[in-house]
């Protein structure tokens, strides 16, 4: 086993640049291979990030002998096999969220691990982010007392990606806002909370904006320009309500696209105190002191190394150094609840989780 963890990484868009440019800031790490199905895109990463091995066939970057881990970068239809294939072949797996399409998927790629022996971890990075580090540590302290509520907002006035291509296309992406933004924070509240037991929800998913696509106005596209060829057939904005038993509660709003300012914040709700955790601002506990209620803003240092941060942390795990902060266990449960959220838009009406 080298000193540095050698790295390979499948998929070239977007996200797997961040991952390059993460892995580059961590020195326990080398990346060695990179991959994509489109040669130019392939030629012009190979070039920005100085990585002169390349494929376009994954299946002969997991051949190479000398990769040890891959970063799965792709659409979320090849998370599944990419990360099965990919453990199957002895490498350990970053796997980008969400995890994969549905719960029977998650349970395969984590049954592939078993068999493996090797280290999956998931792209959960928002828990890496220095606001939720600072409110898990208020959380844990007992300072909020019992939280019995988690209020979710996640709202884009007009924020849907790559409009026509894979992300709004259901059999390539598994749906819409919801599995793509709202996956975020839906984990980051229950790992703050480290409530992992959702037991029923009643939900309800809309597609309001994304069609027809020609009458779809934006000022920018992430993941773009769109493609009116394409298809979109995915949900724009969801709103739901998630029981955890008798413990507690939460309220979820999501919208890749709506008429409402955008809204970024998870707020918890303690019988001795709350906090908000709203991106651009400080964290704040609301709480009573002496009998009067006061506002205590948390001070703390802060950081966009959140990427680097999780990757170093994925490196460290393969190499028995500590474990993975977002286990395939965890990625069950939440595709489970994804799916059953679906489901209740579906039925119209509460479901089990």
């Amino acid at each position: 086993m080298s000193e540095k963890l050698k790295v390979g990484i499948i998929g070239c868009g977007t996200i797997g640049s961040t991952h390059a440019d993460s892995y580059a800031k961590v020195d326990t790490v080398e990346v060695v291979a990179l991959c994509d199905i489109l040669p130019d895109r392939l030629a012009e990463k190979s070039k920005r990030h100085g990585i002169a091995k390349t494929y376009e066939n994954y299946h002969d970057l997991l051949a190479d002998p000398e990769i040890e881990a891959v970063s799965v970068c792709t659409p979320n239809d090849m998370h599944a096999p990419i990360a099965i294939d990919a453990l199957k072949a002895g490498k350990h797996v970053m796997l980008e969220k969400p995890m994969t399409l549905n719960a029977d998927l998650a349970r395969q790629i984590v049954a592939a691990r078993d068999a493996s022996g090797k280290t999956l971890q998931l792209g959960m990075v928002w828990r890496q982010h220095s606001d939720a580090k600072a409110i898990k540590e208020v959380i844990d302290s007992g300072r909020l007392g019992e939280i019995y509520q988690v209020r979710i907002k996640l709202i884009r006035r007009r924020g849907i990606p790559g409009l026509g291509g894979w992300f709004t296309t259901k059999e390539r992406s598994g749906g819409g806002g919801l599995i793509d933004i709202a996956v975020h924070f839906l984990d980051l509240a229950m790992y703050l909370t480290n409530y992992w037991e959702p037991t029923r929800v009643s939900a309800k998913t809309y597609t309001k904006f994304g069609t027809p696509m020609e009458d779809y106005h934006y000022i920018n596209m992430w993941a773009g320009p769109p493609d009116y060829n394409g298809v979109f057939n995915v949900d724009d904005y969801a709103a739901g309500f998630v029981r955890f038993g008798k413990k507690a509660t939460m309220s979820f709003e999501v919208a890749w696209a709506c008429n409402a300012e955008d809204d970024v914040s998870v707020e918890f709700l303690g019988d001795k105190g709350g906090i908000k955790f709203c991106l651009g601002k400080p964290a704040v506990i609301r709480t009573e002191l002496d009998g009067k209620m006061a506002d205590i803003t948390l001070n703390y240092a802060k950081d966009d190394e959140q990427f680097p941060r999780q990757l170093a942390m994925f490196a460290d795990a393969v190499r028995g150094k500590g474990t993975v902060p977002a286990t395939g266990e965890q990625g069950i449960m939440m595709m489970r609840l994804l799916d059953a959220i679906y489901k209740s838009s579906e039925l119209d009406q509460e479901v089990e989780v």
